[in-house]
């Protein structure tokens, strides 16, 4: 399964991503912000907080979101 992540401040993203990463999800899509430097603040936390196992991407970035959880 893969968590579609909303949040918008780094922080918050690698909160939420951590909390799925404990239950199992290691695929996680993030919801495009600005196109720009907080996106990629984002997609980092994110890659940080979901550990090497994990795929993360940002949307629209070659997902398929229909299996994507919604936090």
């Amino acid at each position: 399964m893969r968590v579609y992540i909303t949040a918008r401040r780094p922080s918050e993203v690698a909160v939420d991503v951590e909390r799925w990463r404990q239950r199992g999800c290691r695929s996680f899509v993030l919801r495009r912000v600005t196109g720009g430097e907080l996106d990629r603040e984002r997609l980092g936390a994110a890659r940080y907080a979901a550990g090497l196992q994990a795929e993360v991407e940002l949307e629209g970035e070659a997902s398929d979101l229909s299996d994507a959880a919604s936090r």
